[in-house]
């Protein structure tokens, strides 16, 4: 299960544990700024402690992700940019479960209720053919995924970001929220909207 953050990996792990046993999965390179991929991670590797769940963090190749999303930079939420990253993010997946003989994979940005939920879909299960794996279509923000991540997000003391991870999903939400970051606890990010 490739996972974003460990408030949506919540609702994932209860729900694709029917399927098998899930390892989580955490590769992110468009998470930044760097304090700010540490602090994710540590809450995804401490949420598979609580939730008993295998771990692992995988490598982030932050050069191939920007040669990715090159070009993109100013698209809104949901244009080619995302696009772009949620496809490197799901190859990563995809070529770590071939590395690790486990036969299908998942992710947990279907919980997201501003993410193309048929565009992750449609691009898991074309690279899950190239890699001959199965694609797991869980639409995670279903049956109330997304508030369900809410109350474990509540009950587990999780951390729960404002921003999606990239320098430029953190201007989105700056220009969207005029009072600032600072309020909304995400000052971390204010060092990238200046530059």
């Amino acid at each position: 299960m490739h996972i974003c953050c460990a408030p949506d990996a919540t609702v994932g792990f209860e729900r694709l544990s029917p399927f098998g046993k899930v390892l989580g999965y955490f590769y992110n390179p468009n998470i930044e700024p760097l304090a700010e991929y540490h602090r994710r991670e540590a809450e995804a590797r401490r949420l598979a402690g609580l939730m008993k769940f295998d771990y692992r963090e995988g490598r982030p190749d932050r050069q191939a992700w920007r040669t990715a999303v090159a070009g993109f930079e100013d698209e809104p939420e949901r244009g080619e940019r995302c696009r772009r990253c949620i496809e490197h993010n799901l190859e990563a997946a995809a070529k770590a479960a071939s590395e690790l003989n486990i036969p299908a994979f998942a992710t947990t940005l279907t919980i997201s209720p501003h993410k193309d939920v048929d565009y992750i879909h449609a691009r898991g299960a074309e690279i899950a053919g190239r890699h001959g794996l199965e694609y797991i279509a869980e639409t995670l923000r279903k049956k109330d995924g997304f508030k369900q991540s809410l109350v474990y997000s509540k009950k587990y003391g999780l951390y729960r970001q404002d921003y999606c991870g990239c320098r430029w999903s953190i201007r989105r939400e700056h220009k969207r929220n005029r009072s600032g970051l600072e309020q909304s606890g995400s000052a971390v990010g204010l060092e990238l909207i200046r530059k």
